[in-house]
Parts: C-alpha cells; sequence; structure tokens
C-alpha cells in the first residue's frame, strides 16, 4: 500500500536512529532525501541496503514532489528524510505532507531526534507551553515585524541560527525582549562537542562577542512575564465602595447600614468611606 513515512535521522550521533527508523529505511520502495549524498552515508554508516533516492529539497521540492506523488499513487512506498532530524519541521517536506493529504496517501511519522524538543528539555526554562519560531529572515524589515508580533509573547520560543548569524540575532532579540531576558543556547547537540549554556540575553552577547560561535545553535527564549497586578489607588477604592452604597440604598438599607456593611465587605475605612458618600452625594 502506498505510504508515506517521515523518518527521523540522527541530528550528530548515529546511535539515535531507531530500530523502527531503519526498518523503514530498509523496506521502503524508495527514498525521498534532502541530500542524498548525505543519506547515503548515513546508510552505508548503519549498515542498512542501498535504496533508489530521489533527491526532495527546498528549491525542486514544488517539482519533486508530484514526481514523489505519481510514484506513490502507483502504489510505492517513500521514505522522506532530511539531513538531520524530523522531516517538515524547518526542513523540507511540509508541502509533500499537505500533497499526501490531497490525494488521501497515508502519512506515518516515525519518531526520533528533534533539535527543538532535544534544546528545550535541557534548557531549565518553561516547557508547558512554547512556540516555534525557526530561523528568523535575513530581511531586515521581516525580521522586524517579526519580532514585533513576538513583543507579548508568554510562551517560551525556540528559534534556530546558524554560528555566523548568531551575534547580530542575539543583538536584535535583545532589542526586543530586554537584556535582562533569561535564555538557553544549545549547540552541536548530541556531537562531540555539545554544550548548553544558560544566561541572560546580554550576557550571551557579551559572551559571544569574545567568544566567535561555532556550530548550528538553538536558542530558547524565555516568555514576557506577567504584567505585575496595579493597586488601585485610595481614591478608586472609595469611589467603587460609594457605588457599591449607593446600590444598597437603592434596594432599601440605611445610609449608616449601608456604610457598614460595604467597609467590612471591601476592607476600607468606614469612617473614610461615610465622608467620601456624604461629599459625593448629588
Amino acid at each position: 500500500m502506498s505510504t508515506l513515512y517521515l523518518v527521523a535521522t540522527p541530528i550528530g550521533n548515529l546511535g539515535d536512529l531507531s530500530p523502527r527508523a531503519r526498518e523503514i529505511l530498509s523496506t521502503v520502495d524508495f527514498i525521498a532525501a534532502e541530500d542524498t549524498r548525505v543519506t547515503q552515508k548515513l546508510l552505508t554508516a548503519c549498515e542498512l541496503p542501498r535504496k533508489p533516492m530521489i533527491s526532495y529539497y527546498e528549491h525542486n521540492r514544488r517539482a519533486r514532489g508530484e514526481v514523489v506523488l505519481e510514484r506513490m499513487l502507483g502504489g510505492e512506498t517513500c521514505a522522506l528524510v532530511t539531513d538531520a532530524g524530523t522531516p517538515a519541521v524547518s526542513d523540507p517536506g511540509e508541502d509533500l505532507v499537505a500533497l499526501c493529504a490531497e490525494h488521501d496517501i497515508p502519512v506515518i511519522p516515525v519518531p526520533g531526534c528533534c533539535a527543538a524538543v532535544c534544546a528545550l528539555a535541557a534548557s531549565g526554562l518553561p516547557t508547558g507551553r512554547w512556540c516555534f519560531e525557526g530561523f528568523l529572515s535575513v530581511n531586515k524589515k521581516a525580521r522586524r515585524e517579526h519580532l514585533d508580533a513576538l513583543e507579548g509573547e508568554k510562551r517560551t520560543m525556540i528559534f534556530y541560527e546558524a554560528p555566523h548569524k548568531l551575534c547580530a540575532t542575539l543583538r536584535d532579540l535583545a532589542a526586543a525582549f530586554g537584556e535582562d531576558r533569561r535564555l538557553s543556547l544549545s549547540r552541536e547537540l548530541t556531537k562531540l562537542h555539545e554544550q548548553t549554556l544558560r544566561m541572560t540575553l546580554g550576557e550571551a552577547m557579551r559572551y559571544f562577542d569574545e567568544n566567535p560561535p561555532r556550530g548550528e545553535f538553538v536558542l530558547i527564549v524565555e516568555g514576557a512575564p506577567d504584567e505585575p497586578e496595579t493597586e488601585q489607588s485610595e481614591e478608586e477604592r472609595l469611589a467603587a465602595a460609594a457605588e457599591a452604597v449607593r446600590r444598597r440604598i437603592e434596594q432599601g438599607q440605611t445610609q449608616k447600614d449601608a456604610v457598614k456593611a460595604v467597609s467590612a465587605e471591601v476592607g476600607v475605612k468606614k469612617n473614610a468611606l461615610y465622608r467620601y458618600v456624604l461629599e459625593n452625594e448629588e
């Protein structure tokens, strides 16, 4: 039966290729790969059989997606892989999955590595609610609009960044969220020089100005803090209490009894409330 398998591949350590992924890669009819050379090296290193492959990457995905679809409509099974990580998550695959959905071709994910989730788990920041923002645009206007839209975002945010762009991105994040905002930076996940740093955006700017970045980075940025509750002024509290007194009087209570009841209910001083009611009588 024609099926598209989304096979997650290692992001560094080959030991992370799951037994199920190995089985799928060994039994599908063909593999759609972001880079066929990288995928062939993976198959060889993991002692998996050679398979017919077709390239499917960012700049040919529309044309090649139709080719892959046609083969699956003919009854073939396909494994979609990227150079590292989970297909369709900041990597090619989204369009192909949509094509399969339109033609009722089953799409089955084969779980494995995802740099975003790995970095989030190791960040030490809140993981209950988060949003994946991927790579920021290199276009200054688009980048500014993206960050402006995240100004009040309370969820933990996840960004990807290349080493040669990291310092500029940290400056932009600090300008958008403030230098005191916490973040973690994970690089070279599962590889020999894996590292996770936890600091503020301001500290990260200064650190990487002195220590040139190396490796691909996942940035986990703390969400916006909750707005502090603003306390009512004494005047506002008395005005609200006086309104409650007025309603009680309309319902038949005497002014004295209404002031006494509301004073106890909302915690304002009885004498101050009584004076306020008298001074503001119409």
